[in-house]
């Protein structure tokens, strides 16, 4: 049955339904005291509280590898170093696939694991077969940053300090000595 002409013929029922799935959610998502104020008078929920963080970890198993080169357009990064670091990588072990993207000068490359990799021992081989690539790249290639991507890894917000009457070294000086040290 069509979900619209149920909810127009028996609105009675609906409204039952949400209003059901609306308590469930509310025993769900409950506050801690809530649980020690039942506890206190003998009422036990049989139904776990979900837990809830502000930043919850992710655990994404992403490493990005970023290799400059100074001076190469898009199809020479390719050419020259994004299909040795490529077929590397297929050899990590609980790699899923990798994507990659070339830039003026740059050489991105997303490796994507299945979940449940262990990401120390992925990040380990990942650096050993970038070393290993790095014998086949033209003279001059720099090291490239091998980086894991996570929440934690990312700033929460950025603080801008700005005056009209203090120079930027006085600035600097606040920013370093005196608001840093704030958090």
């Amino acid at each position: 049955m069509n979900p619209i002409s149920f909810a127009l013929k028996r609105p009675k029922t609906v409204i039952v339904l949400l209003i059901a799935m609306a308590l469930l959610s509310l025993t769900v998502i409950r506050p801690k005291r809530l649980d020690d104020w039942l506890k206190q008078r003998g009422i036990e929920v049989p139904i776990p509280r979900m837990a809830i963080d502000i930043f919850p970890s992710l655990n994404l198993p992403v490493i990005y590898v970023c290799q400059p080169y100074g001076g190469m357009d898009p199809a020479q990064m390719e050419g020259l170093l994004t299909n040795y670091y490529e077929y590397h990588f297929l050899y990590i072990n609980g790699i899923h696939h990798v994507e990659s993207r070339n830039v003026q000068g740059t050489a991105l490359m997303k490796l994507i694991f299945h979940p449940g990799t262990n990401m120390a021992q992925a990040m380990a081989e990942t650096i050993n077969y970038v070393n290993r690539s790095r014998a086949m790249m033209p003279p001059g290639t720099v090291p490239p940053f091998v980086m894991r991507f996570d929440t934690g890894s990312v700033p929460v917000g950025y603080l801008v300090l700005a005056s009209g009457t203090k120079t930027i070294a006085e600035i600097q000086d606040k920013a370093l000595f005196k608001v840093r040290p704030m958090f």
